[in-house]
């Protein structure tokens, strides 16, 4: 997979706890068509997919399972921020170098200025493990 420092949520970081992801993608503000009283709505994750990449760069050890989270907020700050989408409770066993997450797509909800990922641990937080991810042209699947 090609990533776009731009539309990167993470760069290998490393997840020793929870956290959330490095990188957070600006939408950009939206516009206001001539006469109307609001600005225009969006929803990123409506029409055709843009496939999304969380993958495990560096197994991870010790905790019990990992959750990512798709967040949105109308400020950088993410003070009212609103989870759009979560994947399942990854097991220990199942996050070995390699493995993608079941969220392949930017989820309906998409609709707010700000977009990150939230990496929750459960269990013991891990010495060690490491995510990449973001927003790519394509996945590439042996299925």
């Amino acid at each position: 997979m090609i990533f776009d420092t731009k539309l990167e949520f993470s760069d290998d970081q490393a997840i020793t706890a929870t956290a959330v992801s490095t990188n957070v993608i600006d939408l950009g503000a939206m516009g206001t068509v001539f006469g109307a009283a609001a600005a225009l709505a969006r929803d990123i994750g409506k029409g055709r997919p843009i496939p999304l990449l969380i993958q495990v760069t560096a197994a991870f050890n010790t905790l019990t399972s990992l959750q990512v989270t798709v967040e949105v907020d109308d400020n950088a700050a993410f003070s009212s921020a609103k989870i759009i989408a979560a994947s399942r409770d990854i097991l220990l066993a199942d996050l070995v170098v390699g493995m993608r997450s079941e969220l392949e797509f930017i989820p309906r909800g998409t609709d707010e200025r700000y977009v990150r990922l939230r990496y929750t641990v459960t269990g013991t937080n891990p010495t060690t493990g490491a995510i990449a991810a973001g927003i790519v042209a394509g996945v590439h699947s042996n299925d």
